[in-house]
């Protein structure tokens, strides 16, 4: 296991005084190694704090650009970054954070024929996305890999998470069938920014042990009426993916 250096034990002090967490926890975080689909409202908390917790390696993946309307969400990037790739935007500002950590940037478009070269065998996958045809690309990947993900979606004011990892749980496809139809959305930047929050926090303590998971539970957020309420889901026998 990966030691801690003395920058390391100042650093994330506060962290290490968690029971449960210690020394040990500090060190599992700086050994692991995550993929985080999506450098935008979602990926900008999840990246972030994901960054500043000591989580050795992150593996950001986005195609998209910067664009000015993205500024009201996606904190990993400044106005002075229009128009530059959000995986190589996102990168320089998790360096700044923590330049102790790496960082490998991805400014392509998920598909079959490089899902292998950019998601790798990491720890933990977390779904960071907008759009399900990629979000049951990874579910597929991870299934087929036994690496778990964290889903978290947004709509609104409202939100979604839960921890996904089959046989255990359920996967993607048993709680979305279908995907519903491609839109621009409307979305507040809060919403974002505690969804990811919670990715995140589920990502730390499934790569420290520490908790229990969102496993076979979705947790949902509304932000008009400021509640959350966790419902049970089963995996499906006649999910295509996962289904036995």
């Amino acid at each position: 296991m990966l030691q801690l250096s003395e920058d390391d034990l100042v650093r994330y002090d506060r962290q290490i005084k968690l029971y449960g967490w210690g020394k040990a926890g500090q060190q599992r975080l700086k050994a692991a190694s995550v993929f985080i689909a999506g450098a935008g409202g979602l990926g900008s908390p999840v990246a972030i704090y994901l960054a500043v917790a000591g989580v050795g390696e992150l593996r950001l993946c986005d195609l998209d650009q910067v664009e000015l309307s993205n500024l009201n969400r996606q904190i990993l990037h400044p106005e002075s970054r229009l128009g530059e790739f959000k995986a190589t935007s996102g990168a320089k500002t998790l360096k700044a954070l923590n330049p102790s950590i790496k960082v490998a940037a991805f400014a392509e478009r998920l598909d079959e024929s490089n899902i292998d070269r950019l998601v790798g065998q990491p720890d933990l996958i977390l779904d960071c996305l907008d759009n399900y045809d990629t979000r049951y690309l990874l579910n597929d990947y991870g299934i087929e890999h036994g690496i778990p993900m964290v889903h978290g979606a947004i709509w609104g004011m409202s939100g979604q998470v839960s921890f996904l990892q089959p046989p255990e749980t359920p996967c993607l496809r048993c709680l979305v069938p279908e995907a519903p139809p491609k839109e621009i959305f409307p979305v507040v930047g809060v919403t974002p920014g505690i969804i990811g929050s919670i990715q995140a926090m589920e990502a730390l303590k499934y790569l420290t042990g520490l908790g229990d998971l969102l496993k076979r539970r979705l947790l949902l957020f509304d932000g008009e009426e400021m509640s959350f309420f966790a419902v049970k889901v089963e995996q499906s026998p006649d999910c295509p993916a996962c289904g036995c």
